[in-house]
């Protein structure tokens, strides 16, 4: 029974041992940089590959947007060739005569040259087409628009998720805290035992229960530290930053007033970012509509080219060498009508019109489940806010009770075990008020996603 003591003491001695070395295995909290709210939020906007996507689409919505990306440019080309032949000839007159009555000689024509040069410039514009690209010009710009909410949806939900995060940090490490003090105040208790024992005021019972009570929270709080590093490992995963990197978090947190968050969710059709999304999808649905029609109307279009050409003849049997240059300016009108296509464009607006009808009916359900989202994430957050009140309470009450305790342990008024009862009982107290609030916290996150204002708030 010594031996086995004596082992557990030589463990529980190297668990402290590790555990005095701080939450990072290695360095004190005081040692730690400390990350603040404001410096997450501006980490995760520069670094987080989601965001980093999202932005970039943006980027591309822009560029369509141009009027480069418009058809409202004329489209210039140019082309221009060069030719060379070298052609050997000889020609025989069968026997013909000359003036003089002679046989006319034959005539050999060695390497002719014949060199031609051309080069013009094409230009095609569409004066009218309906107002098909005029349409398709207001949706490129209705996209970029619609881009830069998803942009925004991204950046909310991915703040929402270093919310949580980072809160969980700041509970577990408030957990580790509580811990920390009730294994000093076990380590107090089992040297007062050990004291008591060898004095012969105490049994070896009452010894032995403090170090299985010192051994248990020494448990509790390598375990809790274990998930303290985890989880400031996520939070350095939504960073995007080296996942070894050590900090710690601001445990402080203060409330939103629910006269505050009520007028949030009064604006909440305006400013929620699902219904914003909505309404520019019912608005390119309109577009869509406004080009399908185009194509029944006239589309005019302008041509016009100007050529160059060059061409250097060498000089034949009967003609000399010549050298010819023409220049030549083209300019057309063209009007093109599609009268009848079969009914495949009085199809398309059909079907547009169809899908316009189809964005506005999912509006509608869209804004009856962000306004009962709404309606449950305020509950969720007036709960949670009441519970977190209640519960400070209670701790109240559990640390008037555990200095009670202490006192009546001392005088010999209650037994050990009653004491640790009471410890136990301030220590849930502590760990379940240190979850209501950070679960506030998420709640009111939460709500003022839904309202569209947890860009425009401090956490």
């Amino acid at each position: 029974m010594r031996r086995l003591l004596t082992l557990n003491r030589t463990l529980l001695l190297a668990g402290l041992t590790l555990l005095g070395s701080g939450h990072s295995f290695g360095q004190s909290d005081e040692l730690l940089t400390k990350l603040t709210k404001d410096e997450a939020i501006s980490t995760m906007l520069e670094n987080n590959f989601g965001i980093k996507i999202a932005n970039n689409a943006v980027r591309v919505a822009d560029n369509n947007q141009n009027i480069l990306n418009s058809d409202y440019l004329p489209t210039i080309s140019g082309t221009a060739g060069a030719t060379y032949d070298n052609t050997s000839s000889e020609t025989s007159f069968n026997g013909a005569l000359d003036n003089e009555g002679n046989p006319r000689p034959d005539i050999t024509i060695d390497e002719a040259e014949t060199r031609r040069y051309n080069a013009s410039l094409n230009l095609d514009y569409t004066l009218f087409d309906g107002l098909g690209r005029y349409y398709n010009y207001k949706s490129l710009k209705e996209q970029y628009n619609l881009s830069q909410l998803e942009a925004r949806e991204t950046i909310e939900l991915t703040t929402l998720q270093l919310i949580s995060v980072y809160y969980e940090v700041a509970r577990q490490m408030e957990n580790v805290s509580v811990l920390e003090d009730a294994l000093a105040i076990s380590k107090q208790r089992e040297l007062r035992a050990g004291y008591q024992f060898d004095y012969g005021q105490v049994s070896k019972l009452e010894l032995l229960n403090a170090r299985v009570d010192v051994n248990t929270d020494s448990i509790n709080l390598l375990v809790a530290r274990q998930q303290l590093v985890n989880t400031k490992r996520d939070l350095n995963l939504v960073l995007n930053r080296e996942l070894e990197t050590k900090f710690t978090v601001d445990t402080t947190a203060t409330f939103i007033s629910l006269l505050k968050m009520n007028e949030f969710a009064a604006a909440a059709s305006e400013n929620n970012v699902s219904l914003l999304q909505s309404d520019k999808n019912i608005e390119l649905s309109g577009y869509d509509v406004k080009r399908a029609k185009a194509v029944l109307l006239p589309s005019v279009g302008l041509t016009g080219s100007y050529g160059w050409n060059r061409s250097e003849n060498p000089a034949g049997v009967f003609f000399p060498g010549t050298t010819g240059i023409s220049n030549t300016l083209n300019v057309g009108l063209n009007l093109r009508w599609n009268l009848f296509d079969g009914g495949q464009s009085i199809t398309t607006v059909k079907n547009a019109r169809i899908a316009l009808e189809n964005q506005n009916l999912l509006k509608s359900q869209l804004s009856e489940q962000v306004f009962r989202d709404l309606a449950n994430a305020r509950g969720n957050y007036e709960t949670a806010l009441y519970i977190y009140r209640l519960q400070e309470q209670n701790v109240l009450t559990n640390e008037d009770n555990f200095r009670r305790s202490q006192e009546q342990l001392k005088i010999g008024q209650i037994t050990s075990v009653e004491f640790r009862q009471a410890q136990l009982n301030l220590l849930n107290a502590l760990n379940v008020k240190n979850a209501a609030k950070y679960s506030a916290k998420i709640a009111e996150a939460e709500l003022l996603q839904l309202t569209g204002q947890l860009l425009n708030t401090d956490f």
